[in-house]
């Protein structure tokens, strides 16, 4: 299926690893030129010089999301190398799993603030896209209870509603907005694996929650993350996607 991604721009927060990078490879992949940033500037640019290797413009930045100037200036600079901006994917999370004062104001800042901020910095090129399209991840601890309930779960649920309000808002400008809620994603270096080495008893009791059998992969969540920003998914506004393998059991 031709998702009619060649040619577009995507901007992704995050992007040097995990489930950013396997949405900024498939993106590129699909023919779209593509932004990312990061912390870590050396990974940004093997990213980027990786990127390019599919063909399409690449570019990024080493930065901290949870710094709206820095974070603007990406977004602005990713404008000026691709000449628009067509599509944004808010991927960053801090991670902030408790229950603390410091975990409240790093999921706010990061999670919540670099998202309201990144869609502040990309509506006036969004604007002048004929399919324009935000993505929010959110994640499946946003409208159930699990482990990371408290600051990381109460933020990922305001992100989902977030979403659904700024589609509402957006419409009559032509521009979808969407969440996509992952489940429990596995990757080197990831938060997963981070626990099955440092607390096997919490890894293996959510493996056992899977029924499924496994944790999911990046390279799924990007599918989805990747179709639903894709002109194919033009009637897709305002929804929270949901990719768990029939994790959680909400209806």
């Amino acid at each position: 299926m031709d998702l009619g991604l060649r040619g577009k721009s995507v901007l992704i927060t995050g992007g040097s690893k995990g489930i950013g990078l396997a949405i900024a490879e498939l993106f590129a992949a699909e023919g779209a030129n593509v932004a990312i940033c990061a912390r870590n500037a050396a990974e940004v640019d093997s990213v980027v010089a990786s990127l390019k290797q599919k063909g399409v413009k690449a570019w990024g930045q080493g930065i901290d999301v949870g710094e709206p100037v820095a974070l603007k200036g990406w977004v602005e600079g990713a404008a000026a190398e691709f000449g628009a901006v067509d599509a944004i994917v808010c991927n960053v999370s801090a991670l902030a799993v408790g229950d603390t004062a410091d975990s409240w104001e790093k999921s706010f800042r990061v999670d919540m603030m670099h998202t309201v901020n990144s869609v502040a910095a990309a509506l006036p090129y969004l604007e002048k896209s004929d399919a324009a399209s935000i993505v929010i991840v959110s994640s499946v601890s946003g409208f159930e209870i699990d482990f990371a309930a408290g600051s990381y779960g109460a933020i990922k649920g305001a992100l989902i509603h977030y979403a659904k309000g700024l589609a509402s808002q957006l419409v009559t400008k032509g521009i979808r907005v969407n969440a996509v809620s992952p489940g429990n994603t596995y990757f080197d270096g990831g938060i997963w694996q981070n626990i099955e080495k440092g607390v096997p008893d919490l890894f293996a009791s959510t493996l056992a929650a899977n029924r499924s059998g496994r944790f999911g992969t990046p390279q799924e969540v990007a599918a989805g993350v990747v179709f639903i920003s894709s002109p194919v998914a033009s009637r897709i506004s305002g929804t929270n996607l949901i990719i768990d393998g029939a994790l959680t059991k909400a209806v």
